[in-house]
């Protein structure tokens, strides 16, 4: 009996050490390959990393270039035109006013000078070598000083219509730009509505998609021409009010050289 219970202990404890040795050996192989297992990057840190990227925004110029092929380049492109050669017309004409602006006074008084010390071919020439239209409508009353102050008067007042005349050209050319870009524009209007009925028609049916691609073209030429104009128009303005500068000083002048004239023939 107890040789039967001693050798029963020691299977017992073979069994067990053998049942030991076995789970040992297994979770060793499970480690080993949880380690040789590459390693995945978890999809939660993949979109933080896509959140974080930075969205790159449109451009201002990407913008209007995007306008300007959906609005069709059939009016846009004139629309265009017509803003470019206003432009070149505007800044034309603005060169043109500021090389005729004169300092006024500075010439009066030179004027004078010459009048008091050399008389009135003196005069002649300091205004020949001053630019701009009083400086020349100086010239001409003061080429016809030998027929009476009345004669110097009616030159003035004739030559001072053609310099006039002068400072006006060119703005016929922006006024016609101004009144055609919003025309053309509301062309393509028209005729954006139309496509997109015609679509309509053909389809059988009202869809929104339909609908709006006419529309936007529509409505994009009529913006294009809109500002267009805008933009002529505030050149206009400013070229006429620096017109109307130069005009008021050359009846001032004109009239302050007519009482210099009149006091040299009274001093001689």
């Amino acid at each position: 009996m107890l040789a039967g219970v001693f050798t029963f202990s020691s299977v017992n404890a073979f069994a067990q050490d053998d049942s030991t040795d076995v789970a040992s050996d297994s979770v060793a192989v499970a480690a080993d390959s949880v380690s040789e297992a590459p390693e995945e990057e978890p999809a939660v840190a993949i979109a933080e990393e896509i959140a974080e990227e930075p969205e790159t925004e449109a451009t201002f110029h990407q913008i209007v270039k995007e306008q300007f092929i959906d609005g069709g380049p059939e009016f846009m492109g004139i629309v265009l035109i017509c803003l470019i050669l206003g432009l070149a017309v505007a800044i034309e004409r603005i060169i043109h006013l500021n090389l005729a602006s004169t300092n006024v006074k500075k010439l009066l008084s030179n004027v004078e000078s010459a009048l008091s010390s050399g008389g009135v071919e003196a005069a002649k020439e300091v205004c020949k070598n001053t630019r701009g239209p009083v400086a020349s409508i100086f010239v001409q009353g003061m080429m016809r000083m030998s027929e009476g102050i009345e004669m110097v008067e009616k030159s003035i007042v004739a030559y001072g219509s053609v310099e006039m005349g002068k400072l006006e050209k060119g703005m016929v050319w922006i006024s016609l730009f101004i009144s055609l870009a919003p025309m053309l524009g509301f062309m393509g209007t028209v005729i954006g509505m139309i496509d997109a009925f015609d679509a309509i028609a053909e389809a059988g049916d009202v869809s929104p998609a339909l609908v709006a691609g006419g529309i936007k073209v529509a409505l994009l030429t009529t913006v294009g021409g809109l500002i267009v104009a805008v933009i002529l128009q505030l050149f206009y303005n400013y070229l006429v009010s620096k017109i109307d500068g130069i005009v008021n000083s050359m009846e001032d002048a004109s009239i302050s050289l007519v009482d210099m004239l009149v006091k040299h023939n009274l001093s001689k």
